[in-house]
């Protein structure tokens, strides 16, 4: 099992990353089974929030590199890509449950979420240039928005890891929650998003988000054209050369 998904009669959709064996990293199979799931509960009424989250001890170490460097270009047929874009527009609230690591998208995601609680000292990082490669869903846009730019420098031009408090001191984050609590936490906060009325719920997300939507759309698009440049210049190959041998 990859992604475990569980819909509650209370409206509430889990959707639990699990693959410890690789500190959850994420591989094709894995971004396709979040898209569908997202795009499911697009349609579905009885879906009135979601929550992502890995364990107690990881949310995701980020992608598996092998396994998305198989998959070509990115394009709109690459399931990292149709899953940023899913997330970024998907019209639900969106809740993340983050512990232990969060490195690359488990970072970036948490941007297009609408509530982040995390466990204390959790690691986040978004080490894109140490491979020699730039920012992705729409971070370059997003995170100075949240944490102002020099910190967003700090942690996309540098690559410098950071942990949940500081989240949480400039904004990412809403609480620190214990780790053996984080999930039931979590869970009875998505349980009082769904119990309310859901359409001003919807429309109240529909607001926060409209002013920017286009734009992060746009974002999105223009930093995978440089990602994808960047992924066949000799510096990234040479980074990812030595990623996997010290894997």
């Amino acid at each position: 099992m990859t992604i475990l998904i569980e819909q509650a009669a209370s409206g509430v959709l889990t959707l639990t990353m699990r693959r410890p064996e690789k500190k959850n990293a994420l591989n094709l199979a894995m971004y396709r089974q979040l898209t569908a799931a997202l795009q499911q509960a697009r349609q579905q009424l009885q879906t009135k929030v979601v929550v992502i989250q890995g364990d107690a001890d990881c949310f995701t170490s980020g992608n598996d590199l092998q396994d998305f460097l198989s998959a070509g270009a990115l394009d709109m047929q690459h399931p990292v890509v149709q899953f940023l874009y899913e997330a970024a527009s998907f019209p639900k609230p969106l809740i993340a449950a983050v512990a232990g690591l969060a490195i690359g998208i488990g970072t970036t995601l948490l941007l297009h979420c609408d509530l982040v609680y995390a466990a204390p000292a959790s690691r986040l990082q978004m080490p894109f240039t140490l491979l020699g490669l730039c920012p992705e869903a729409a971070s370059s846009l997003l995170l100075p928005q949240i944490a102002g730019y020099q910190r967003a420098a700090q942690y996309l031009l540098l690559g410098e890891a950071f942990s949940s408090e500081q989240a949480a001191q400039f904004g990412l984050v809403n609480d620190i929650v214990p780790a053996e609590q984080l999930l039931a936490f979590v869970a009875a906060k998505a349980e009082t998003l769904a119990a309310l009325p859901s359409e001003a719920v919807l429309r109240s997300k529909a607001l926060l988000k409209a002013p920017q939507q286009a734009l992060v759309q746009q974002v999105i698009g223009q930093e995978l054209l440089d990602f994808q440049q960047l992924l066949s210049s000799d510096a990234c190959q040479k980074q990812l050369a030595a990623f996997f041998k010290r894997r």
